[in-house]
């Protein structure tokens, strides 16, 4: 969707409730049996930024970079995140013997499948834009693991990730010697988060899952505040092979009278998540019903919104990100922080909007249609399911209208990658395939054949080292001319996409 406010064929802007009632005839794929679920739960319904700082590079000082490189390597002989043993019983022995840090303050807790780390990135700088300390914690890092962990919209510095690590370090091998399974990496990484926000101290937590919800090792908070981005297909050995089964996983982190902040879901997703809702008397809040977009434009280096939140309309916000799937995410990311507020329920203001234009401004997020080169266009996109792929593909064509667009994938072997090539073939006239140096990249050649099969040979290149693809890519686009519209994208896993960011020159 499009719309400009005020054309023709559009609604008045000055007639919110015009606009609004658009969105809601639009949710064609709504199932009548939702009304017995919704009729017990609460809506919510109103009658009437922090700088975001850039990926951290290594540390200079050459001290500081062995000790973090030290830590590194001891935090890398635990589980990966990828080995799970579903239970929270560990990080809640953690937790135990640390004095519960994560009960020292309030948290807005994200799950869903594709938009997390954005979505977490917006309601941390709309917090911030409203004078609060923030902390947040997402997963997985694009370049440095210092990312992970964030005070007051930037990751901590290198030297107080190995302080808060040292800290917990002795808590943490005394919980592996009463555990049958030593803690995990992203166990002690939680743990670690919990603590530093803690220390700092932070007014509010904005906390990313891992995978899932329920079991979680992000779980032993109760957020005020839980946020469902939109949920599909992926994780699918671990989280079920439906929608409606990894809702039912996802719907962990809802906590008995929290607010649910829900994205537009599949109808049977939606299903599982209103029932849970209603279980733990939870308040609701529903993408196209109380809260939405209501029109975006293409705008230079981004788009402008008009969003309907809690509160209220919010007119003409600056978001500097591609695609329309950034625009619902804000949407979301505002209504978790009008929810917040008590925008709906103890108040029927809505938030000031100035401060809201303003924290939109400042949002950035890495890795996510980040341009990293010019002449020709590099763009680099995490997608690495084929949701995510599918609407990198839309925003791409809507922002850049490139006249040929070259790929660089390389992916994990765990993920279906089939789903992902086919979702991005109709927008790469030719795709470079390659591998990252993690042990869970899918191997270039095994890759490459896959891609034969959806591309057809002639459209297929394999070059197994990144740097190689990347200079493949980049003179395939260069064969469009000097001033054509030839481009590269560079996606299928966020490793990818942060060891392409450093050869390019970022970071």
């Amino acid at each position: 969707m499009s719309d400009i406010p005020g054309t023709p064929d559009q609604p008045d802007p000055h007639d919110p409730l015009d606009s609004f009632d658009e969105i809601i005839e639009a949710e064609t794929t709504r199932d009548p049996d939702l009304a017995v679920i919704e009729a017990g739960s609460r809506t919510l319904r109103t009658q009437g930024g922090q700088p975001q700082a850039e990926v951290p590079a290594r540390p200079e000082d050459p001290e500081v970079d062995k000790a973090l490189r030290e830590v590194e390597a001891e935090l890398a002989t635990r589980w990966g995140e990828t080995k799970l043993e579903p239970s929270v019983s560990r990080i809640a022995a953690l937790m135990d013997v640390l004095g519960e840090p994560q009960r020292s303050y309030p948290s807005i807790h994200i799950t869903g499948t594709n938009g997390k780390t954005s979505t977490a990135r917006m309601i941390e700088a709309l917090l911030g834009a409203f004078e609060l300390r923030t902390g947040r914690y997402t997963s997985p890092h694009v370049q440095s693991i210092t990312e992970r962990i964030s005070l007051d919209g930037a990751p901590i510095s290198a030297e107080r990730f190995i302080e808060t690590y040292q800290d917990v370090k002795p808590y943490v091998e005394m919980i592996d010697a009463q555990q049958e399974y030593r803690l995990s990496f992203f166990e002690v990484l939680t743990g670690m988060a919990y603590a530093a926000f803690a220390d700092a101290p932070v007014d509010v937590a904005v906390v990313e899952v891992g995978m899932g919800g329920s079991w979680d090792a992000t779980n032993v908070i109760d957020g005020d505040v839980a946020v469902v981005t939109p949920i599909d297909l992926d994780h699918t050995d671990r989280l079920g092979e439906t929608p409606a089964e990894i809702a039912g996983e996802k719907a962990g982190i809802v906590k008995q009278d929290a607010t649910v902040i829900l994205a537009q879901q599949p109808v049977d997703a939606a299903q599982v998540l209103l029932k849970k809702a209603v279980e733990v008397n939870a308040t609701v809040a529903r993408e196209g019903l109380e809260f939405g977009v209501v029109a975006r434009q293409v705008a230079v280096g981004g788009q402008l919104v008009t969003l309907r939140g809690l509160g209220g309309e919010y007119p003409e916000l600056y978001l500097p990100l591609h695609g329309a799937h950034q625009a619902h995410n804000a949407a979301v990311a505002l209504a978790a922080v009008e929810a917040f507020f008590g925008v709906g329920s103890q108040r029927p203001e809505p938030l000031d909007v100035d401060t809201v234009r303003k924290a939109f401004a400042a949002v950035s997020s890495p890795g996510r249609l980040e341009v990293v080169r010019r002449s020709p266009t590099v763009v680099l996109d995490a997608a690495h399911n084929p949701a995510g792929a599918r609407v990198t593909a839309e925003a791409v064509g809507e922002a850049f209208q490139f006249s040929r667009l070259i790929g660089v994938v390389g992916a994990s072997a765990d993920k279906n990658v089939r789903g992902l090539l086919e979702a991005f073939e109709p927008v790469f006239a030719e795709i470079v395939v390659t591998q990252n140096s993690s042990h869970r990249a899918m191997d270039a050649d095994e890759l490459a054949a896959i891609a034969v099969e959806v591309f057809g040979e002639e459209r297929v290149q394999v070059e197994p080292r990144l740097p190689d693809a990347l200079e493949a890519a980049i003179t395939l686009a260069e064969e469009e001319g000097e001033f054509a519209g030839g481009g590269v994208l560079v996606t299928g896993s966020v490793i990818t996409v942060g060891e392409a960011r450093l050869l390019l020159g970022k970071g």
